[in-house]
């Protein structure tokens, strides 16, 4: 039995939905390749609902889950994930991890995976670590990529690695970092590659922009669902997946200042999908199909508002620090990761 699972959110909480199979819909290459990457930048009409800021843990406790029927049967998750091994040779994940966190998922093809928080030490609470693992099965995870926060920076700066026992900058294992605006509403996400400000660098060891994330500034004061913006370098050539690198060498050819300018040129832009406004309960919600189980300001979907319908990628709590992430083509491993974190994040304007 396939039942959907809805999460409501009461007003002083976010939204819910999170991952269904891709099967074999066809996703329209002319969304990532450039052609059609901008959407409207009209803000849609949601309802916004006043609640005070509270922290994590509190904010959690105000949105009980009140799922509606049934969570997704395990025998469609099982199919799932053995379409997924058979789509993907997981020793040779394991072998290129480097590799693999930056290559775009397969087509028709959702891949699972969790991450975890680790709050545990004496000032983790403040600077935790993430540990992002594929779903290999109910039972069995691949590790994939780790985030930590750094301490002692102006703005938040998560540094990411393949290596979880090894998160400095120095690293071999060393795979980039977000970064992240003082109000903690804008943020890009960089390769390893080396900052052009710093160093007399050739091309190749500038570092490229995978991704940037911007949160609508709430400037009335008033609560409701997180609106995201994402920004992704196109991907031209889908059979090579090949996709357009951004090295820019002054603030103003960065991928943020390229979108602000209307440059979308070899840009996609994605938002966040809306959740439903429920009178009867007073809540949003969003289908999750059973990948999430609470409510939580973090949780989301993104899609191309040319086709809403195709959930790039989906994130959400499971537990108080564990959470689901999902993610479809065109993005990969890194992005992904990357945008999750930047949902942990405090933001001042926001909330």
């Amino acid at each position: 039995l396939n039942v959907s699972s809805f999460y409501f959110f009461s007003s002083g909480n976010e939204f819910d939905e999170l991952v269904r199979p891709v099967g074999t819909s066809e996703v329209e290459d002319d969304l990532f390749s450039g052609k059609l990457q901008h959407a409207s930048c009209e803000s849609r009409d949601r309802p916004s609902m006043p609640y005070s800021n509270l922290s994590d843990t509190e904010e959690e406790s105000l949105a009980p889950v009140q799922p509606s029927a049934a969570a997704l049967s395990t025998s469609s998750r099982a199919d799932s994930q053995i379409n997924l091994c058979a789509a993907l040779n997981l020793n040779q994940i394991i072998e290129n991890l480097e590799e693999f966190v930056f290559h775009p998922a397969p087509n028709d093809i959702t891949i699972k995976c969790r991450i975890t928080r680790d709050k545990r030490g004496i000032d983790r609470n403040f600077f935790p670590t993430y540990f992002l693992h594929l779903d290999k099965d109910e039972s069995k995870r691949i590790f994939l990529l780790a985030g930590r926060k750094r301490k002692k920076s102006r703005t938040s700066n998560y540094l990411i690695s393949v290596d979880p026992t090894d998160l400095s900058r120095n690293c071999v294992s060393y795979m980039g970092k977000l970064r992240s605006n003082v109000l903690g509403t804008q943020f890009t996400l960089y390769d390893n590659g080396i900052n052009p400000h710093k160093d007399v660098l050739t091309d190749e060891e500038t570092r490229r922009e995978l991704a940037a994330v911007i949160y609508d500034t709430n400037v009335l004061g008033f609560k409701g669902p997180r609106k995201m913006t994402v920004i992704l370098p196109a991907v031209h050539d889908s059979s090579a997946l090949k996709r357009c690198g951004f090295k820019p060498l002054t603030a103003h050819d960065s991928i943020i200042e390229r979108w602000k300018c209307g440059k979308y040129d070899d840009l996609i832009e994605l938002r966040n999908k809306s959740p439903i406004w429920n009178e009867e309960t007073q809540s949003y919600i969003l289908n999750f199909h059973g990948r999430v189980t609470q409510a939580s300001v973090k949780n989301f979907q993104i899609i191309h508002e040319n086709n809403p319908d195709y959930i790039i990628m989906q994130f959400g709590r499971i537990s108080e620090d564990v959470f689901s992430m999902d993610y479809s083509y065109p993005i990969c491993a890194m992005q992904a990761f990357g945008i999750a974190l930047s949902s942990f994040d405090g933001k001042l304007a926001c909330e």
